[in-house]
C-alpha cells in the first residue's frame, strides 16, 4: 500500500507546510487578538509587531506587552527594529527568553520616524551596518533568525540580490522580500521580479518569501507559479478579512473559489475579535484599535455606512455587541 509523502519546508527545526502562508508583521494590526482570528482561518507562520529594541532594554511598557505569545499561535515568531549592534543583542536575548519560535529583524518598515533611527528600510542605505546588525543578532540567540526587507532604498539603488546573499551568509534562515523600494511606501505595483530571481540565484539556500499585493486566491496562485517563491506573506489584505487564508489554501488545492463569507461569519467573527481586543488591551484602548477593522468586515454589504458610523464611534463593549447583532439581524432578513 502506498504511503502519502507530506512534504514540508524547514526554518531551522521549524516546520511549516511546503507552501505556507504567513502574516505580516504590522504596526498596530498585529496583535493577540488579530493573529487569533488569522491562526483559526490557517496563517501558517506569524509574527508580532515590530517591537523597538531600545524600547526592550528600557522596559518600555508598549514594547513589553508585544512580546506577549500563547501556545496555540505557533509556530510564531517575535519581530525587532533598530540601528544599534549593541541595543538589537541584548534585545535578542529578552525576546529569547519568551521563548518564541523565531526571531525577524525588520529591515523594511518605511516609515518616517523609524528610518531616521538608521533602523527599518533606513538600513538599506548602508547594507555593511544591516550585516553587523544581523550578525550581532544571529550571534546572540538560539533562536532561528529571519529578516523582512525590501527591494532597496529607491529606483537607483535596488540592492536586493546583494543583500539577501551577505543577509544568508550571515546566519538567517529565512527572507521576506517586500517588492516596493522604501521611497515607494505603499504607493504603486509591488515587483516580484527581482524577489523571483533572488530565489533562483544558484547560491541561495534558504526559503524566499514573497510580499506585497496579494488579496485574492487567484492572485495567490499566479504569482506561487510565475515567480517561484517558497511561500507567501499577506499583509494589509487580511486586515478585516482573515478568511483570505483559508481561501488562498483552498484554491491552491482543488482550483475552486470558496463563497465569501456570510453575514453571520462576519459579525462572528467580527465579535470575536473584538471580544479578545477588549480582553487584551482593556475596553478603552481594545475599542479604539478595532475600529480600523471594522470596515474590511463589512466591505460590500448594501447600505452598511450608518452601521459602520456607529461601530467606529461608539465606546462601550457591550453597545458595539448590540451593533454587531443588529447588523446580523438586518442583513439576515433582507
Amino acid at each position: 500500500m502506498a504511503i502519502a509523502v507530506l512534504l514540508c519546508m524547514h526554518i531551522g527545526p521549524v516546520q511549516l507546510p511546503e507552501f505556507p502562508l504567513l502574516l505580516a508583521p504590522m504596526e498596530d494590526v498585529s496583535d493577540p487578538p488579530f493573529r487569533m482570528v488569522c491562526k483559526a482561518m490557517g496563517a501558517d507562520l506569524m509574527y508580532t509587531e515590530f517591537i523597538s529594541s531600545e524600547g526592550l532594554i528600557r522596559d518600555a511598557i508598549k514594547s513589553k506587552k508585544k512580546l506577549d505569545i500563547y501556545e496555540y499561535e505557533r509556530p510564531i515568531g517575535i519581530q525587532i527594529f533598530g540601528g544599534d549592534e549593541e541595543a538589537m543583542a541584548l534585545s535578542a536575548k529578552i525576546v529569547e527568553a519568551v521563548q518564541p519560535d523565531l526571531l525577524d529583524i525588520n529591515f523594511g518598515c518605511p516609515v518616517k520616524k523609524v528610518v531616521c533611527k538608521g533602523a527599518g528600510a533606513g538600513v538599506l542605505k548602508d547594507v555593511d551596518l544591516m550585516i553587523k546588525l544581523t550578525r550581532a543578532v544571529v550571534k546572540s540567540t538560539h533562536l532561528p533568525v529571519t529578516v523582512k526587507t525590501r527591494l532597496g532604498w529607491d529606483d537607483h539603488s535596488i540592492n536586493i540580490m546583494e543583500v539577501a546573499l551577505r543577509l544568508q551568509e550571515a546566519g538567517i534562515k529565512a527572507l521576506t522580500i517586500h517588492g516596493r523600494t522604501r521611497m515607494q511606501m505603499y504607493k504603486g505595483e509591488a515587483r516580484w521580479e527581482p524577489i523571483a530571481l533572488v530565489k533562483q540565484h544558484p547560491e541561495i539556500e534558504i526559503p524566499i518569501f514573497g510580499n506585497g499585493d496579494i488579496d485574492s486566491a487567484e492572485k495567490a496562485e499566479a504569482y506561487k507559479n510565475r515567480f517561484g517563491v517558497s511561500g507567501l506573506m499577506i499583509g494589509r489584505a487580511a486586515i478585516g478579512y482573515p478568511w483570505i487564508f483559508k481561501e488562498i489554501k483552498h484554491y491552491l488545492k482543488t482550483g475552486v473559489q470558496l463563497p465569501p463569507p456570510s453575514v453571520q461569519e462576519r459579525v462572528s467573527v467580527c465579535k470575536l475579535h473584538l471580544t479578545k481586543s477588549v480582553e487584551w488591551k482593556g475596553e478603552k484602548l481594545g475599542i479604539l484599535e478595532m475600529r480600523n477593522h471594522y470596515a474590511p468586515y463589512f466591505k460590500g454589504l448594501p447600505e452598511v455606512k450608518p452601521f459602520r458610523n456607529q461601530l467606529v464611534t461608539l465606546q462601550s463593549y457591550r453597545d458595539l455587541l448590540d451593533v454587531l447583532e443588529t447588523i446580523q439581524q438586518h442583513y439576515t432578513m433582507v
